[in-house]
């Protein structure tokens, strides 16, 4: 299929961007968004021009590296994948796809499509952690008992892979699925328990330091999160801060 590529195109933080119009040509319908770009930019350097800077690693749908927001839409039209994951059966021959970069003041774009997201690592650093004891008495983990329930919606949080698609879908640029998975990660298991308090205190005030929006439960996050991750840890979350709250 032949495409026209409408790419944001910026030289650094400080420089203004603009849309580039790119033609791509015999691109199979069986390649991936991001093998795409790859003949994109191989097209790009053969012409002595310079790539297109995005950001990729494992291709498998685990790192969350590849953020991009595709017409309109982060990660691209399809439901529950990732960018690398995003094929290109999804569009038509004769196609214009708009690809630019995650847009929240919280994630400043570096160059094209690459942004700064290391506000979600200053956030998980403020918190997200447990204590354990390695001296010598450790208790075996089996020995704590943790119903079914439990376990299936703390793994279910961990598969939050921070990718920031819910903080480029929401209007406000609230990060508060992605805090509230992490918080929620170890909330419901007693290894948890010992900085539960600390933890969603200190994660949701790193969060607003970062310039992270409030949540208004529009639910687009839910939606374009790549891993499904519920609004049920906003909630909880929020349940976890009052309670942190109110013991002072």
């Amino acid at each position: 299929m032949n495409l026209t590529l409408k790419i944001w195109r910026q030289k650094g933080p400080q420089e203004k961007g603009k849309l580039v119009d790119y033609k791509v040509n015999d691109i199979s319908e069986h390649m991936s968004f991001l093998e795409m770009m790859d003949v994109l930019n191989e097209q790009l350097i053969n012409t002595e021009e310079e790539p297109v800077a995005f950001d990729h690693d494992c291709r498998e749908g685990i790192c969350g590296m590849c953020s991009m927001y595709i017409n309109g839409e982060a990660h691209g039209p399809d439901k529950g994948i990732t960018t690398c994951q995003l094929h290109m059966r999804s569009f038509k021959d004769g196609d214009t796809i708009y690809i630019e970069p995650f847009r929240a003041a919280a994630f400043p774009v570096i160059k094209d499509l690459v942004v700064d997201r290391t506000s979600f690592d200053r956030i998980q650093q403020s918190g997200g952690f447990i204590s354990v004891n390695t001296s010598g008495n450790t208790q075996d983990a089996n020995a704590l008992p943790i119903s079914k329930h439990a376990a299936d919606e703390a793994m279910d949080a961990a598969t939050c892979i921070g990718c920031g698609a819910c903080v480029a879908t929401c209007k406000n640029s609230s990060a508060m699925l992605f805090v509230g998975a992490k918080v929620s990660q170890y909330a419901l298991l007693p290894q948890g328990k010992v900085e539960a308090a600390d933890r969603v205190m200190n994660m949701v005030h790193q969060m607003d330091i970062e310039g992270f929006g409030n949540c208004t439960n529009t639910g687009a996050c839910e939606i374009e999160c790549p891993k499904g991750i519920s609004l049920e840890n906003i909630a909880r979350m929020n349940r976890e801060y009052l309670k942190a709250s109110l013991k002072g």
